[in-house]
């Protein structure tokens, strides 16, 4: 089986994930979780989220993958017991108590990428506590996976998309000098994504950042050599962001599985990708070491784009209309596609645009407007309007 996993911050973007083609989520609690940043969710919304996956058969791991302080246990167990009742699917943890607490209550672990396994008889030390999955650390190559597999024969969950961490697979304690925020308890100030000036007042100004994760070249050949979960980064991410990577990857991983994929695919999957995101991407430690190409040395721009126009909340059968929550400036004229779950893009010109009363307006430019677009048929749940930049048929 490959597992496609998405990451969740809240119960909309798990929601979201599953409905654009993940098989599963990877979620955080208020406790216990390394993204203390992010929304992350009760316990209710826990279970919340737990219901709605197993009623389409899919699943939610919980992280509980802090580096756990005495003051920190206090109360864990409890919360393990809790995620038990829940039927949470696994739980995400990489100190040694939380996988013997876990392997007493009968919950499966994985274990998290915050141990830096990167080899065979880590991996079997961890087997004989009853981990059943391992999240390897973000420098493995292609060789440790390869040897791992061989003589360790466990579940692989590898990440294929989104943020590196600069240091070895969040061992960074800059945060803690430099800010006081624990990274390795849920609050890293991402030291490594500032820009520094060198003692000379006059030098480039400089910074210790990598670039992205991207793992579509080589995605076809981690299937083969055994990798069991393609694991996208991103818990803080915006829906638009997790809908987009998920459903790029869903579609590439189908694609190489029946062989149907073809270079003019990947190549457009790849252009959507690549502006998603305001980083540069690259395959990291991979194929090879990483070089002065896989790293920001000097001062860079990241620009967010303005793609995401608005996501689909209703339709009016009556009016054949469209509903829509708006999110970015939009016009009469523009050219846009909607993508969703289970559609293809759909392209289509803007040639009236309705706000909530009916009546006609020229532009939207107000963020979470509602407007209304004529449209001959109901979308899916979640559908999104975006700009229509690239043309699989013309532009590539």
């Amino acid at each position: 089986m490959v597992e496609l996993l998405a990451p969740a911050g809240d119960l909309e973007r798990l929601e979201i994930a599953l409905l654009y083609g993940a098989d599963a989520v990877y979620i955080g609690g208020y406790d216990y979780s390394l993204r203390a940043n992010a929304k992350n969710f009760s316990l209710e919304e826990i279970e919340k989220g737990i219901n709605l996956a197993h009623k389409i058969n899919k699943k939610v791991y919980v992280t509980v993958n802090i580096v756990f302080h005495d003051e920190n246990l206090k109360d864990v167990k409890t919360y393990l017991q809790k995620l038990k009742d829940m039927h949470v699917d696994a739980i995400i943890a990489s100190d040694i108590v939380i996988v013997n607490m876990a392997k007493e209550l009968g919950i499966d672990v994985i274990l998290s990428t915050q141990a830096s396994t990167l080899n065979y008889e880590a991996i079997n030390f961890w087997k004989s506590l009853g981990v059943k999955r391992f999240v390897l650390g973000r420098e493995a190559t292609r060789e440790d996976i390869i040897r791992i597999k061989k003589e360790c024969n466990v579940e692989l969950e590898c990440f294929i998309h989104g943020a590196m961490c600069t240091s070895i697979s969040g061992k960074c304690i800059l945060s803690n000098y430099m800010t006081g925020r624990d990274s390795n308890r849920g609050g890293c100030a991402q030291i490594c994504r500032w820009v520094f000036n060198r003692c000379d007042k006059e030098s480039i100004p400089f910074t210790l950042m990598s670039k992205d994760l991207n793992m579509v070249e080589f995605l076809e050949d981690m299937i083969n050599i055994g990798v069991n979960s393609f694991k996208v980064e991103g818990r803080m991410r915006s829906i638009y962001y997790i809908a987009t990577v998920i459903m790029c990857y869903r579609k590439i991983i189908d694609g190489i599985l029946n062989k149907s994929l073809t270079e003019k695919d990947l190549k457009y999957y790849e252009l959507i990708l690549d502006r998603v995101a305001n980083r540069d991407t690259t395959p990291q430690f991979y194929h090879k070491f990483p070089g002065p190409n896989e790293s920001y040395f000097q001062d860079r721009m990241e620009v967010s784009n303005q793609d995401f126009l608005g996501i689909v909340i209703d339709y009016d059968f009556k009016n054949k209309m469209l509903i829509i929550e708006q999110r970015n400036y939009f016009k009469i004229g523009d050219v846009v596609e909607f993508i969703g779950p289970n559609i293809d893009e759909i392209t289509y010109t803007i040639k009236e645009i309705f706000d909530e009363d009916n009546n006609n307006i020229e532009v939207a430019r107000h963020p979470k407007m509602i407007i209304k677009l004529k449209f001959d048929e109901d979308l899916p749940k979640f559908a999104m309007m975006r700009l229509k930049i690239f043309d699989k048929n013309n532009d590539l």
